[in-house]
């Protein structure tokens, strides 16, 4: 099943939203090493929110949840993405892409694209590092700029796009300096160069290797079944395509047929006999935003309706008659409500449902 929308703007209410913490600005570093969102004073005036990503991978964790922790504020919502994080030979290395920073412009999020300065020596591998900590001088700085910034996220974030290959060049210095006086191999710094290098020709070359990137991981992910994943349907791709012709690549997990409707399912599961963790769903919760402002929207050349839904699905033990007590389950009921989206407990999604 191939899906293509189109998404012009984002109207969404949040209600699973927590209430965050607040520091000053000169309090950052421990803003970042205690909090995965919260509020920064700049001045008595002016107040951000903000969250950051371990990763630039959006499948470690749960940088979604983080960003949608902010959406209910009224100010200006930023996000700190690194470059990209090498946690050593022994470990994983991420590369930030491009549709990334656009789905934030969508959500109306500032991003700054950070890079890693220190870092600790992994206990239980030779070539791994953990306790990575961004170089919060710069950021410092970048974050006293979107605060002054007169213009919207959408161009901010175009313009952070063309220092893109300036911070990988900090980056991968930044990950020699730490090689070195922790005395730990990390990846091929050539393989890094060749890649910052790419990302140095400008954003349009940049945006262009992000979407092969992106593709080809969209493909793998149609392919590839979770066991964890309770589903009945079967995996779809969807191509969405903003107002200025940006272009997102998501894998549904589940998509269905009804009619003259499409179902398009966000899952999200546990072993255990209670609900999945908040993050894990807030992470399901930010498909929803997306999927409830999708317009003209064709499955496989037809157009249809979207009935979106978020599924729900625990390990055995757990009884519906629960829910009624849940207060995480009363306020994602209350959010479907709001935004008119399905959400669903442990019931196959091939049901029919009312949009």
């Amino acid at each position: 099943m191939i899906i293509t929308a189109e998404i012009n703007e984002i109207r969404y209410v949040t209600k699973l939203a927590r209430k965050l913490d607040r520091f000053r600005l000169s309090a950052l570093s421990q803003a970042l090493a205690t909090n995965a969102s919260f509020e920064l004073e700049i001045d008595q005036q002016r107040v951000l929110s903000v969250s950051w990503w371990v990763s630039a991978k959006r499948t470690r964790s749960y940088p979604y949840a983080r960003v949608y922790d902010t959406l209910a504020s009224t100010g200006k919502k930023v996000t700190i993405i690194p470059i990209f994080k090498d946690e050593g030979a022994d470990g994983d290395r991420d590369f930030l892409q491009w549709d990334t920073v656009s789905l934030m412009s969508l959500l109306g999020v500032f991003v700054i694209i950070g890079y890693y300065a220190s870092a600790k020596r992994s206990s239980g591998y030779k070539n791994k590092i953990t306790e990575q900590r961004f170089d919060t001088d710069y950021l410092r700085s970048r974050l006293k700029e979107v605060t002054e910034y007169p213009s919207d996220p959408l161009r901010w974030n175009l313009s952070q796009m063309e220092k893109v290959g300036q911070i990988g060049q900090k980056a991968l210095s930044a990950y020699g300096a730490i090689s070195r006086a922790l005395k730990v191999q990390m990846h091929s710094a050539k393989s890094a160069q060749t890649r910052i290098s790419e990302l140095m020709k400008g954003r349009d070359v940049f945006m262009a290797l992000s979407r092969r990137l992106a593709e080809r991981a969209q493909g793998r992910e149609i392919v590839t079944v979770q066991p964890k994943e309770k589903l009945s349907g079967t995996k779809a791709a969807i191509t969405i395509q903003d107002k200025l012709g940006g272009k997102y690549f998501f894998t549904v997990d589940e998509a269905t047929r009804l009619d003259s409707k499409v179902l398009l399912v966000e899952g999200k599961h546990t072993k255990e006999n209670r609900l999945p963790s908040r993050e894990d769903i807030k992470d399901g919760l930010l498909r929803m935003i997306v999927y409830t402002n999708l317009q003209n929207v064709l499955v496989d050349g037809k157009r249809m309706s979207v009935v979106p839904v978020l599924l729900l699905t625990t390990g055995p033990g757990f009884s519906s008659s629960d829910l009624s007590s849940d207060d995480t389950f009363g306020l994602v009921s209350e959010e479907a409500m709001a935004n008119r989206f399905q959400v669903s407990v442990n019931n196959p999604c091939s049901q029919s449902l009312d949009p």
